[in-house]
Parts: structure tokens; C-alpha cells; sequence
């Protein structure tokens, strides 16, 4: 994923989905945000990315997209926490890791704490799959959009995953 260095205009699409509206927010081609709330201050539209993008997220919430092809950038977050999101990438479909897997993964052993903080602030959450990360107790963790939501992600992937799409 490549940050560009100069700034395209940015707009949002929005998605309803089972756990509410989602809110992609782009700038120029690229996916840079998802949020469960209305972004202020930039301005609607549809285009073909987001139409793509929406796509995407809907069989996603079908049951028939494990994995994501969208255009995608970081338009913020520092070096460590970059690695962080896209470490996080590579946690397979309806399977877990720890915040000490990835603070491993990424070099940086003792960091998990600080793992979780990088985790609380990325953009591009069930595209870069966070809630994918646990404690190592097993216990889930949290999540920046709520423990409620983490836990329908999960849920959603682990019965795809054991079923298959026509089981649910």
C-alpha cells in the first residue's frame, strides 16, 4: 500500500449492513477510512471505487467474500502503527491471533500494549481485520467501535468458516 503525496479530494459512500450503516470515506480511488458514524465536513457521492468497495462489503456480510481487493491507503498513523495494520492483514478468514502474535510479527515483542492503541486508531477496520485480535487468555479484547460489534464480526467469520456460506 503506497501513501500518495498529494492530497486527492476526499468524499464518503455509505453501506447498511447487519451491524448498522458503515461509512467509506475516500480520497481520490482509495478506501482511506471506515466509520460507524457520518463523517462531517466532506460531502457524498457515489463512484465507481465505492461502488466497488460496497460490493465487496456486502458479500462480505454474505457470507461469500473472505478476502478484500479494494483500493486502500493510510493517509495517517505513524510508522509503528502502519505495520501494525498491515501485519493484521494477514491473520487468515475466521481465525484469531494475539496483540502479542502481532506485536511479534512486527519485531517489537514487548509492545502489545502498544499494539492495542495502533489497533484503536485504524481507518480501515474489516478491511485491515482488527477485531481478529485477541488477549492472549483468550478473552476478546477491545474493540475501537465496541466489544458488541468485534464480537458479531467473529462470530459472523467463525460460523462461515465451520459452515460454509449455505450453512447460515
Amino acid at each position: 500500500m503506497k501513501q500518495s503525496k498529494t492530497v486527492q479530494p476526499r468524499f464518503f459512500d455509505s453501506l447498511a449492513t447487519p451491524l448498522g450503516s458503515l461509512y467509506l470515506i475516500f480520497s481520490g480511488p482509495a478506501l482511506t477510512g471506515i466509520s460507524y458514524a457520518r463523517p462531517a465536513g466532506i460531502e457524498l457521492k457515489k463512484t465507481a471505487e465505492s461502488g466497488r468497495v460496497k460490493k465487496e462489503l456486502t458479500e462480505y456480510f454474505a457470507n461469500a467474500r473472505k478476502e478484500f481487493t479494494c483500493a486502500s491507503a493510510f493517509i495517517e498513523g505513524t510508522g509503528f502503527e502502519r505495520k501494525v495494520w498491515e501485519v493484521i492483514r494477514e491473520i487468515p478468514f475466521g481465525e484469531t491471533r494475539t496483540y502479542k502474535w502481532v506485536a511479534e510479527k512486527i519485531g517489537e515483542p514487548h509492545a502489545f500494549r502498544a499494539v492495542g492503541n495502533a489497533l484503536g486508531k485504524n481507518p480501515l477496520p474489516i478491511i485491515f481485520p482488527c477485531h481478529r485480535v485477541i488477549e492472549s487468555n483468550g478473552s476478546i479484547g477491545g474493540y475501537s467501535s465496541g466489544i458488541r460489534i468485534k464480537q458479531r464480526l467473529l462470530d459472523l467469520e467463525y460460523y462461515t468458516k465451520t459452515t460454509g456460506p449455505e450453512g447460515r
